[in-house]
């Protein structure tokens, strides 16, 4: 018999009352191989003719059961057609679908194209709906069952729809399909909230409290299907947290003058990726800020951590409340944050006494400012902290009584930084004495540092310069004028000219200088400091144009110090004179050399610089200190002199204004451009002292000791105490400007592959990650770019990839490589901006851009492979294996980073692909699972966007990482492309 269509097939099968088998083999031979069942919708089809009457029938059922299970069908096609029966009245239809379901519902796979995949996706989408809608009609006739106080026959339907809902999301893998549907079809899942929120106000009136709580559940599982990658466990059991330490005292100790916005992303990237609770992250905040106070050296550094802990962390703090979701939460994670502090004594104890005030009566008051805290948390905490210092270790009272406490000297800089920040705004020639008396100020004690340590933390030191520039700038020429407003010019020439250099020695010469605008004049000062001014890691040339300028003004100067017994002032042009003494230190030292000039002679030409004006005196010995540097040994003696008598005060009753708070500044200045070419010459030159150490963090490598061997030492040390101290950045940051970034990365993690204890591996990574912060961009691209695939594709380093220091290495790697990727399009931070950029090696030609030419680390990989062609070069390879969602996205691939990373992904892809298992394979695991555990939720443009997006069914095979929730988190579910690969690879797990 010819059959015509489907239908007759099926209803000449229940006619003749067929088995189910024999209606499969019957099945076959009418319909030829060609078109597939759900082609033709067999599913449907048998749906439709098994639901005709008012019970389902139940042979055509047994057909559709035995399709199910010998895969004639495909579970999406049933899905999608039980969803269209919607008569919710015939209960025995209903409860047959909800049998049919249930062979299948929690165990859903599919092994066919991505479409059929995604496909899957969708109809379980609308099953679920269908489910729900099922739910809610069953529980409303049973309500009205209840009402017409008939028996609860109904709650057996009702319980199997809640049973079904349950099996079908109780699956991880079938919330995970439902994850990909709900961003392929939004409508569907809006239909889908809607439905819920209707089951809920019905269920609500319901006695059943078995059934109520089991719909609560399932409504808790759908919710949270959008959130299902944001869910992380935070660590218990940790209440040290290194990275954060150090970062708090990277900034605290180097960049005082950064932004607070980078500094708050990196802390928040750290938190996310160390899963730290709130509380613990403030208290470890506030521990940095103590402990990086008590270990400051005396002076300029105590002022600076002083602003930081009461200025710039509470600003840090109020940007982190932003972050947290809920005000109320954040103050009081904060509040729990201080009474773990209070548990410190000893800390807090040292904290009081180094600061001789009570410190946290000053914490707590600037965290209420700033709305950390409230007023009774406030008034609780210091109770606490009362009682407690009554058994504090007493000082002596006299001791230190007259002796002001920093924290209430910066709190009062803060708005003085404001006020003289408006007085530099009025026109300098009205009342230039009123602004001199001001200046004067400034000058005397530690005023100064206090007010650049308040507009550093503050985010002013960079108004506070320019203003400084313009008033020097306006002091430079002189028109007519009297004796007196030529020494009070003379005097704001010098006072600005000092305070500048003081800032460019104490917080780098960046803050000075002003955003290039073409066309605008340079100011006189800022050229001055770029050409002339001798830095750490700046070396100037003698001879440079800068320091020749017209020689009848550099004779006209010669004249006036060798005739002249004191500087002229009136109509003097300072900016000129200060641009002429290198010119004519170098002919009275010619002179000298040559015996025309005597030692008496040269003793009155150097009182005559430094007697009226001090910023002569240091232009003088910023060219000798250059000069210094290219004599031979034997030549050195009388310019060492010369700066030696430039170097200490006059003793004369006719010196200008604020001669001795000049004279300070001015020897301060000296000793920190000196004290390179004093250590080369190992010459030692008493500078006026001021008591204080001025250069705590200078000269800290000890000598004639190889730098390799300082670095594993000091890094031992760190690794030993469990965290990092100012002293040990400052070296750490030494050693990176001698070594240079791919040495000191290198032979960091050599270190780390050597530790063979997990706890000091993990220990190692927290701290090599903070370490790292002195210039992470650099050390990532090395890390990245060189170390790793290095490890990766030689075969004979896989043994030091073995856990614990492999797994260690790949976190490590991760961290890096998102902190970099998170923060590259943002500024780098001052302290790594000041370092000379060494060219590592062209990424351009490491790993270049056109697809054509065989890239250096694809040549590497096909060396040591067997399969050699299929890597040799990415030509080679098809384009969908190493196409990427960032290729998509059309990330610019000219960026260093960018193309490390893709050329890193690449690799990992080989090494999953390849025949040879091992350590690296083991390694490439614990990378994916890191970049896995540091996700943020929904966030498009991490570095997983670099891998091919072959990569994931190669990762599926890795046991650990077969698991839907891995495989929504490594594709990026933003591109369609992206929801095809994961569907797939889920749906065949």
């Amino acid at each position: 018999m010819k059959v015509v269509n489907l239908k007759q097939a099926i209803l000449q099968a229940w006619k003749e009352r067929w088995s189910d088998y024999q209606w499969a083999i019957n099945m076959k031979k009418f319909f030829p191989k060609g078109a597939t069942w759900d082609i033709l919708n067999l599913a449907e089809a048998l749906l439709e003719q098994a639901m005709i009457g008012p019970s389902p029938n139940p042979l055509i059922l047994s057909y559709l059961k035995y399709a199910i299970s010998s895969q004639m069908v495909s579970y999406s096609s049933v899905l999608t057609a039980i969803s269209k029966f919607d008569d919710f009245s015939r209960d025995l239809c209903v409860q047959a679908l909800l049998d049919i379901m249930d062979m299948f519902c929690d165990r859903l796979s599919c092994h066919g194209k991505a479409e059929e995949c995604i496909g899957l996706c969708r109809a379980l989408l609308s099953a679920l709906h269908w489910l729900l809608r099922c739910t809610a009609a069953s529980a409303e006739r049973l309500q009205e069952r209840l009402e017409a106080g008939a028996p609860a026959a109904g709650e057996k339907q009702l319980a199997m729809c809640l049973q079904r809902l349950e099996k079908t999301l109780g699956s991880t893998k079938n919330r995970a399909l439902l994850h990909i549907a709900k961003l392929e079809e939004a409508s569907s899942w809006t239909a889908i909230e809607h439905s819920l929120l209707k089951l809920g106000e019905i269920l609500a009136n319901l006695s059943n409290a078995q059934l109520r709580s089991q719909a609560e559940q399932c409504g808790t599982l759908i919710r949270s299907i959008p959130t299902m990658l944001s869910v992380h466990s935070e660590q218990p059991n940790k209440t040290g947290f290194p990275t954060v330490h150090a970062l708090v005292l990277l900034e605290g100790t180097m960049n005082l003058t950064g932004e607070t916005q980078p500094l708050v992303e990196q802390l928040m990237m750290v938190k996310r990726m160390q899963h730290i609770p709130t509380p613990l992250f403030v208290l470890e905040i506030w521990k940095a800020c103590l402990v990086g106070l008590i270990e400051s050296p005396e002076g300029t550094e105590e002022l600076k951590w002083t602003a930081f802990t009461f200025l710039k962390i509470p600003q840090v703090l109020v940007k982190l409340k932003k972050y947290s979701h809920g005000d109320k939460d954040f103050t009081e994670d904060v509040n729990c944050a201080f009474e773990f502090l209070l548990k410190l004594t000893p800390l807090l104890d040292k904290a009081d006494q180094r600061c001789n005030c009570d410190f946290t009566d000053f914490l707590l008051q600037e965290s209420r400012k700033q709305g950390l805290l409230s007023e009774a948390s406030v008034n609780n905490l210091m109770a606490k902290r009362a009682a407690d210092r009554e058994h504090a270790p007493q000082q002596k009272s006299g001791e230190n009584a007259n002796i002001q406490p920093n924290p209430g000297l910066i709190l009062r800089a803060e708005p003085t930084v404001t006020n003289i920040l408006k007085t530099m705004d009025a026109d300098h020639s009205k009342s230039p004495e009123g602004l001199l008396g001001v200046l004067g100020h400034m000058l005397s004690g530690k005023s100064l540092d206090l007010l650049l340590a308040a507009a550093a933390a503050t985010g002013k030191l960079k108004s506070f310069a320019r203003k400084f520039i313009n008033l020097n700038e306006f002091t430079t020429h002189g028109s007519e004028e009297s004796t007196k407003s030529a020494s009070v010019r003379a005097l704001l020439f010098d006072i600005s000219f000092l305070m500048l250099c003081h800032v460019a020695q104490t917080y780098g010469s960046e803050v000075i200088l002003s955003e290039s605008s073409t066309g605008a004049e340079v100011p006189f000062f800022e050229t001055w400091i770029q050409t002339c001014m001798p830095e750490e890691g700046k070396i100037l040339n003698p001879d440079h144009p800068c320091f020749r300028p017209d020689s009848t003004k550099v004779e006209s100067l010669v004249a006036l110090l060798n005739n002249s017994s004191e500087m002229k002032l009136v109509q003097m042009n300072w900016h000129e004179a200060c641009l002429s003494i290198s010119a004519a230190i170098l002919e009275i030292l010619n002179a000298w050399e040559n015996g025309v000039l005597a030692f008496e002679s040269i003793q009155k030409i150097t009182d005559n610089i430094k007697g009226k004006v001090c910023s002569l005196a240091v232009c003088a010995v910023a060219w000798l200190v250059a000069h210094v540097r290219m004599l031979g040994l034997d030549e050195r003696e009388k310019s060492l002199q010369m700066i030696r008598q430039l170097a200490g005060p006059l003793y004369s009753e006719n010196t200008l204004q604020f001669y001795n708070e000049r004279v300070v500044i001015m020897s301060s200045i000296l000793e920190h451009m000196c004290a390179d070419v004093l250590q080369q010459t190992a010459t030692q030159i008493k500078f006026p002292s001021t008591g204080m150490d001025t250069m705590p963090y200078w000269n800290l490598l000890p000598p004639k000791r190889p730098i390799k061997e300082v670095l594993t030492d000091i890094f031992a040390k760190v690794l030993e105490k469990g965290w990092v101290d100012s002293r040990s950045i400052h070296i750490f940051d030494t050693l990176l400007h001698m070594g240079g970034v791919y040495w000191f990365c290198n032979n960091l993690i050599k270190e780390l592959l050597k530790e063979t204890r997990k706890e000091h591996t993990l220990r190692a990574v927290e701290l090599l990650y903070s370490i790292f912060y002195l210039d992470m961009q650099q050390v990532t691209l090395v890390l990245l770019g060189h170390i790793l695939p290095g490890l990766l594709t030689d075969s004979s380093k896989w043994h030091s990839l073995m856990d614990p220091p492999g797994s260690a290495l790949a976190k490590l790697a991760v961290w890096c490589a998102l902190s970099s990727y998170s923060s590259h399009k943002g500024q780098a931070s001052s302290h790594q901006k000041k370092r000379h950029r060494e060219d590592i090696e062209d990424y351009i030609s490491l790993f270049p851009l056109d697809d054509m030419q065989p890239s250096k680390l694809m040549r590497l990989l096909s060396s040591n492979e067997e399969d050699a062609n299929i890597l040799s070069s990415p030509a080679d390879r098809s384009m969908s294996s190493s196409l990427s969602a960032s290729q998509l996205h059309t990330v610019n691939m000219r960026d260093p980073l960018n193309r490390v990373l893709a050329n890193l992904f690449l690799l990992i892809s080989s090494v999953l692909g390849s025949r040879t298992a091992g350590p690296h394979t083991q390694f490439v695991q614990w990378f994916m699972e890191e970049c896995v555990d540091c996700l943020e939720q929904g966030s498009r443009g991490s570095i997983l966007q670099f891998m091919p997006f072959t990569t994931v069914s190669e990762l599926v095979k890795v046991s650990a990482m077969s698991s839907p929730k891995v495989v929504l988190a490594i594709t990026d579910l933003s591109l369609p492309l992206g929801r095809q690969v994961a569907a797939k690879a889920i749906a065949a797990l």
